[in-house]
């Protein structure tokens, strides 16, 4: 174990973090007195010393972004900051409580996978119901071991593993939440270089999405099973290289990101860094609504009201007429009886 004194935590925590992102390869860029990583625009560096993610609720120093961004243990963070300011260390000491309190909370964590439970009843109800998924595209998923259902607390795990399947990442989405907070997180100690995918091995052609439940949607849409899927879980393409990296005879990447603002800006972006790295790019996002599911549930709803119109149209004439005849009927029985009071 490490030991560092309070004065080297002190240094390392105020190495300009602009400087330390650029150095570190991680691309930045300016938002007026801020900056943000490209690509993640929920990430933002604030007095060039700390940062913070909104879209994940996690920040901190510069130690923390190293652990967060390059996959650090909190003693690497350290050890490679305080290299970076060329500071050498004389003699071992201790990190005081206070600190090592403080940097513990974001130290790397062992991964393991929530349990999984017997059923997937919780997981086909609330796809089915909720998102208008078919129960083919869920167990086509399940098969092939793209999430499962966990418990006890029932949630959707999303699984991504690597050429040779082994998991690396592994995303959880709740499923009790309809009407309250939504719960989304990835598993503690996950490999972020991963994401959701299936590929088969002499795949060609890639379709990217960002959320798991957008490329179910897309897939069960077209009812396409052979071509290639991949979930960044952001708009950042880190997935990305890894999977075109272990699949090098991918020549075709479809970018079907949301059709919001961030989702068209980078996909424009990864479409043209990727196309100048030689591959055949083509946007696909959704024809309407923000993302693939919202396009899917849009387009079942409309069938199903065209089916209602069909079969009303096919019943006989006299049904649809039904009620006014009813009404003329009313109207002849009430003339009679004014006619009869006349009379009299």
């Amino acid at each position: 174990m490490a030991w560092f004194t309070e004065e080297e935590i002190k240094l390392v925590k105020s190495v300009d973090l602009v400087d330390l992102a650029e150095s570190v390869h991680i691309p930045l860029k300016r938002k007026g007195r801020y900056y943000s990583v490209d690509g993640m625009d929920s990430v933002i560096i604030f007095n060039r010393s700390t940062w913070y993610r909104y879209s994940r609720g996690i920040g901190g120093s510069t130690i923390d972004f190293l652990m967060y961004f390059k996959n650090m243990s909190c003693k690497e963070a350290i050890t490679y900051l305080l290299d970076y300011v060329g500071y050498k260390k004389s003699m071992p000491v201790y990190v005081p409580d206070k600190e090592k309190k403080c940097e513990s909370r974001n130290q790397r964590t062992e991964f393991h996978l929530p349990i999984k439970s017997q059923n997937s009843r919780g997981l086909y109800a609330y796809l089915m119901k909720c998102r208008m998924l078919s129960s083919e595209i869920i167990h086509y998923w399940i098969k092939n071991g793209l999430m499962y259902e966990s418990e006890p607390y029932h949630n959707i795990v999303f699984l991504g593993k690597n050429k040779e399947g082994v998991v690396k990442f592994a995303s959880q989405r709740g499923i009790r939440d309809r009407y309250g907070k939504i719960f989304k997180g990835d598993v503690p100690g996950n490999d972020k270089r991963y994401g959701v995918n299936l590929i088969h091995s002499n795949s060609q052609e890639l379709n990217v999405y960002e959320a798991a439940i957008d490329a179910m949607s897309d897939m069960d849409f077209r009812n396409d099973y052979k071509t290639g899927i991949l979930v960044l879980g952001m708009v950042s393409d880190g997935p990305l290289q890894t999977i075109l990296e272990e699949y090098p005879k991918i020549k075709r990447i479809n970018f079907c990101l949301d059709n919001d603002l961030p989702g068209r800006i980078a996909a424009k972006k990864l479409a043209g860094k990727y196309v100048l790295a030689g591959y055949e790019v083509f946007l696909r996002l959704p024809p309407f609504g923000k993302d693939y599911n919202c396009f899917l549930q849009c387009e079942r709803e409309m069938r199903r009201l065209r089916q209602q119109w069909n079969r009303l149209k096919c019943l006989p004439e006299r049904n649809i007429k039904e009620p006014e005849r009813k009404r003329q009927m009313n109207q002849n029985n009430l003339d009679v009886v004014t006619v009869h009071r006349t009379s009299r």
